[in-house]
């Protein structure tokens, strides 16, 4: 098999626009990572529980992340998406729109839980774009929850609703979906490892002492 001369060179140009991205995380949005740790663990430590919601790759990452925050943070996570049974049957019996917020519902978040949010775009109202985030952000807003997001391009509507955010600037716009995807995963794993809410080491960093 022949690999044209300018393959190789791609994996480059997309690394080093991921190390951009970091660079711009680093100058605008450390701090506010930290306030979001901070916000998450005073949400933990006062016995509120974490829902994470996404769709697509956001719905991946919301599984794994649970995984950590549970397992490292010990923190009771939830991702309604984790929940195959359910959400089929409310898409099937009332529509995707409201699957999330119903479910929320059913889960009676207040004001002492925190959702965190994994979006490419944020959601979108006027354009009906990711409408069951809208509608689970309206819903976490209305009811005082701390919210987080960790979203790409302008940041959508979660960007504007959520008190903690962290935006993945946009460095190629042919890429925004990718590297915002990778960034969420750096993010999470970043707060769960953060000394405020890390509770518990992983299982290679303490299998190496």
């Amino acid at each position: 098999m022949t690999i044209s001369s300018a393959a190789p060179a791609f994996a480059g140009i997309y690394l080093r626009e991921s190390i951009t991205i970091l660079e711009q995380l680093a100058a605008s949005s450390a701090s506010d990572i930290d306030r979001m740790a901070a916000a998450l663990a005073a949400v933990r430590d006062s016995g509120g529980r974490l829902f994470i919601l996404g769709v697509g790759g956001g719905a991946g990452h919301a599984s794994h992340a649970v995984c950590d925050f549970r397992k490292i943070a010990q923190f009771e996570a939830y991702a309604p998406s984790d929940n195959v049974s359910e959400l089929t049957a409310r898409t099937n019996d009332e529509g995707w729109n409201s699957v999330y917020e119903a479910w929320l519902r059913g889960s009676r978040l207040s004001g002492a839980d925190a959702l965190l949010v994994f979006s490419v775009g944020g959601g979108d109202r006027d354009r009906n774009i990711s409408a069951n985030l809208v509608a689970a952000l309206d819903l976490a807003a209305d009811r005082g929850s701390v919210i987080a997001a960790v979203v790409g391009r302008d940041g959508g509507h979660a960007g504007r609703v959520a008190q903690h955010r962290v935006v993945v600037p946009t460095v190629a716009s042919e890429r925004i979906t990718p590297h915002t995807e990778s960034m969420q995963a750096l993010v999470w794993h970043l707060l769960v490892s953060h000394p405020l809410l890390a509770k518990a080491q992983t299982k290679w960093e303490s299998a190496v002492k």
